[in-house]
């Protein structure tokens, strides 16, 4: 007997594994925001559990004034090791024979593609909190996350930029693309703020915001970019929520309560700020394919079959000093 959350009906036609992987990726490619912006290491066949990030360590400045006729003492290259272990992650939906052939509807296609949806949120919500758990932090008003209760404002942001540019913090000059391919896209120098799609109002009203409409021949850097404030360029997902009723007193900010402001966390990036495995490339996610109406062990009418993925994930901070968040409220329209 099928269990409770069997999928009752379905007209599943035969596909290939490689297929149905290229379809997942396919649906999970537009959910994913913050992979894109990190160090990427493709997940290795028969290479462990562990991924390594590699770093050089940078010289310091050369401050000794040189000898006439003497070189003076070379300098070694180092290496900084950043380790992270991978976990796995899956889930899988059943499908019955009972209206194989009868219904038009296209099951197969349609749990391959919400897989691959759920594999990209499964991924996002991963790497977001790790991330926005940052040791660098500040705050629209107030010096705590209970405080807030304050839209974003432009001083606040040049407080982000001026605190990264003082750590060295290089800006992005490539994303991975939106293809399920390993590739990047150059992009024009910048820093990139990541957020929730709730914070759209007030980032648009900052002064000197410039729409993506209004790029002319810059290309954004991937379709949920909203647009550029000075040096920053921001991205906006509804994956990203808030932390609920964690702010001061609402007025007239978003609350879910009503009482207490919810806090949005912005993310702003500098390059090699963190470290992910992203979900792209042929071993990223496997698919597995069960049809209906094929007998196998313990199934010896064909009775069920089934839609499945998984995949390996890591994602870790590269270097706390390359990303701040910052902490604000939004307008409640």
């Amino acid at each position: 007997m099928p269990s409770a959350n069997v999928t009752q009906y379905g007209d599943v036609s035969p596909r290939i594994g490689m297929v149905a992987a290229a379809k997942m990726l396919a649906h999970a490619q537009p959910v994913i925001v913050l992979s894109k912006m990190g160090q990427t290491r493709p997940m290795p066949k028969n290479k462990g559990q562990t991924i390594k990030f590699r770093r050089p360590v940078p010289f310091e400045p050369a401050t000794t004034a040189l000898t006439e006729g003497v070189a003076p003492a070379s300098q070694k290259m180092v290496y900084e090791d950043v380790q992270v272990s991978l976990d796995q992650y899956g889930a899988w939906v059943e499908i019955t024979d009972v209206i194989e052939d009868t219904h038009e509807d296209p099951v197969l296609n349609d749990a391959s593609m919400l897989c691959g949806e759920q594999a990209a949120d499964t991924i996002e919500s991963l790497v977001y909190g790790v991330l926005r758990a940052g040791t660098a932090v500040g705050y629209a008003n107030g010096s705590a996350r209970t405080a807030v209760n304050t839209v974003i404002s432009l001083n606040k942001q040049r407080m982000v930029t001026r605190t990264l540019k003082g750590q060295r913090a290089k800006k992005l000059t490539s994303i991975l693309d939106g293809s399920i391919k390993i590739n990047t896209t150059p992009i024009e120098a910048s820093y990139i703020a990541v957020g929730h799609t709730d914070l759209e109002p007030d980032i648009r009203g900052l002064p000197g915001f410039t729409p993506v409409a209004e790029y002319g021949s810059r290309q954004p850097i991937c379709p949920e970019e909203v647009g550029t404030v000075e040096d920053v360029r921001y991205v906006l997902s509804p994956m990203l929520d808030p932390f609920e009723d964690a702010g001061g007193a609402a007025g007239s900010m978003l609350s879910t309560s009503g009482t207490n402001a919810d806090v949005y966390p912005i993310l702003y990036f500098a390059k090699d700020a963190f470290g992910v495995v992203p979900l792209k490339g042929k071993e990223s996610i496997k698919p597995m394919i069960l049809q209906p109406n094929t007998p196998r062990g313990g199934d010896p009418l064909g009775q069920l079959g089934s839609v499945a993925w998984k995949t390996w994930h890591a994602s870790l901070i590269l270097n706390q000093a390359w990303m701040y968040r910052l902490e604000v409220a939004a307008t409640d329209l």
